[in-house]
């Protein structure tokens, strides 16, 4: 006789709020050949996507979800669906960080869950919780092999006690409507002096080689975008501005994108990572800084240096000012703006677009759910709206009367231009620059901030040509160097792994200031200045790292020099 198995009891009806919904993913190729989707939740990220994907507006909830405590407290089970081609079974972890040990010391909510569209519900009671933990940190997806796609939500069901918002669905949106046109319209500030680039497109009639590029931080290196290399805004921009100039294959493409990094470091890659040290000659770059310059010291000296620079270039490109936007609506484009006022370059605004429109219920034309996939970078939507304003002033300054160029960088710089003839210098590079002793930094990391460049769906490292102290097997000796400068720039790496050590910079034997990589804690690229004086003058620069048992590897990513 068959037995039949009596059903369990309903689980009880719990509010509930999404921080992930039907959310595009892409798995970029993992250290073992499979595939492998990050979708990192600290620094703000987890408690934004709890306000505009899940609309909670509780703001003592919102606050929970910044601790491992707090999220205990608020979340009673985590439900996880997925829906992929294939419907194959997909590995689901959401990690904690500890406070010790950043990516090691936190638990793991792990499920696997096949990916056909029913959900799987893990509850925080069966979770191994670690007396480390300390922040949400990061969701991972892993996947059978790289390069595929899948959708992927996310809720959390809530304890009892705690009241659920309400569930919004959005409407879809119109990208050829009239109101969507009128807002890509309010992103341009000004066209700007035409010249240059009714010159990059006289060339490209010609059929002469023209070589658009973008430097910029995560959102230029395609952050959010599913595909990374072909979503992004960077290459839809260039796809259509391609069109746009008769769309030959005279037309090329540079992305040069760095995640959490500012115009600081931007002016010391631009030579190497666009220029590719004088191999291309780009007509047009755009730059975007306006959401990464707030880890700028000089607070837009950096900026208006590197604009300055790429102005200077003796085959005379044009400038694009691109001012991105975060979700909490943050940007410095207050700031940064006077920069383009003062060379008359076209300049675009994300946040004169879209932000005034996300709070209009009754005219909205998208929300933040459908802009942003997470508090820092667009989606593919997002994405698009960027490209759809940068082609707009193309247009725009195209449509414009025959203009002479009119720039003059002999005026005085709207914020700054120290860093105008800022070189790169690492073990490679520029060498002959300064007098090197290694002392102990005898070693070259290579674990380091990697990058999608270009097309390229694989990463490539940032800075290779580097100097690595680890105190396990060097001597504890300092790096040492003689240059003759009026700035100087010193690249560390920061970290987050626990044998992250510190050290000191001294410049003429005067203690300068402390390198700590824990201030950022995770594996970046921290440009940090150490000289800046009116006139060039012999220095003697020194790095000791801090003795410790435990905290015992430190990096010299590279420096920037300038001259005169």
């Amino acid at each position: 006789m068959k037995t039949v198995k009596a059903p369990t009891d309903p689980e009880k009806n719990r509010p509930y709020f999404y921080i992930i919904k039907d959310k595009e993913i892409f798995s970029a190729k993992a250290e073992d050949g499979t595939g492998v989707c990050f979708l990192y939740q600290s620094d703000g990220r987890l408690k934004s996507s709890a306000d505009f994907v899940g609309n909670v507006k509780d703001q003592s909830q919102i606050e929970m979800l910044g601790t491992v405590e707090g999220f205990r407290k608020l979340v009673h089970s985590v439900g996880i669906s997925m829906e992929c081609e294939n419907q194959e079974e997909l590995k689901f972890v959401f990690q904690m960080y500890g406070k010790k040990d950043l990516y090691g010391g936190g638990a793991n909510l792990v499920a696997t869950v096949k990916a056909d569209g029913s959900e799987h519900r893990i509850y925080l009671k069966d979770v191994d919780w670690q007396e480390d933990d300390d922040v949400p940190g990061q969701i991972r997806i892993h996947f059978p092999k790289p390069e595929q796609t899948a959708y992927l939500n996310v809720r959390f069901y809530l304890n009892d006690g705690f009241e659920g918002p309400e569930q919004i669905e959005a409407k879809p949106v119109d990208t050829s409507s009239a109101a969507y046109k009128a807002m890509i319209q309010k992103s341009l500030m000004q066209v700007g002096n035409a010249a240059r680039l009714q010159k990059m497109a006289e060339k490209a009639k010609r059929g002469e080689d023209v070589t658009i590029a973008y430097i910029g931080g995560s959102i230029t290196q395609g952050a959010g975008a599913t595909p990374i290399n072909t979503m992004c805004y960077a290459y839809q921009s260039f796809l259509k501005l391609k069109k746009l100039l008769g769309d030959g294959e005279n037309i090329h493409y540079i992305k040069a994108g760095v995640g959490g990094t500012p115009s600081e470091l931007g002016m010391l890659r631009f030579n190497r990572d666009v220029l590719e040290y004088d191999k291309n000659r780009p007509d047009l770059v755009i730059v975007e800084f306006a959401v990464n310059d707030e880890g700028d010291e000089t607070e837009g000296v950096c900026f208006e240096s590197l604009v300055r620079k790429i102005l200077a270039l003796p085959y005379e490109p044009a400038v694009l000012l691109l001012f991105s936007v975060f979700a909490s609506d943050y940007n410095l484009q207050d700031r940064l703006k006077p920069v383009g006022e003062r060379y008359d370059l076209p300049m675009v605004s994300l946040k004169n677009a879209v932000t005034p429109q996300f709070y209009d219920r009754e005219t909205r034309i998208m929300t933040k759910s459908q802009y942003f996939y997470d508090v820092f970078h667009p989606t593919n939507l997002g994405h698009q709206v960027m490209a759809d304003c940068i082609v707009y002033a193309v247009k725009k300054a195209l449509e414009k009367e025959k203009e002479a160029d009119t720039l003059d960088l002999s005026l005085a710089p709207a914020i700054g231009n120290t860093f105008d003839k800022v070189l790169l210098l690492d073990k490679k590079d520029n060498t002959d620059l300064a007098t090197i002793e290694e002392g102990g930094f005898t070693l070259t990391d290579t674990v380091l901030q990697s990058v999608e460049r270009n097309m390229d769906l694989t990463v490539s490292p940032q800075f290779p040509y580097n100097w690595m102290y680890d105190g396990k097997t060097c001597e504890h000796k300092p790096f040492r160097m003689e240059i003759d400068c009026k700035a100087l720039v010193l690249i560390m790496k920061d970290s987050g792994e626990i044998d992250a050590a510190t050290a000191k910079v001294y410049v003429d034997g005067k203690f300068v200031r402390d390198l700590d990589p824990y201030i950022n804690r995770w594996c970046h690229c921290n440009p940090l200045i150490v000289v800046d004086e009116k006139e060039t003058a012999h220095h003697v620069v020194e790095v000791v790292v801090d003795e410790d048992p435990i905290r015992t590897a430190f990096t010299i990513l590279g420096f920037g020099v300038v001259k005169e």
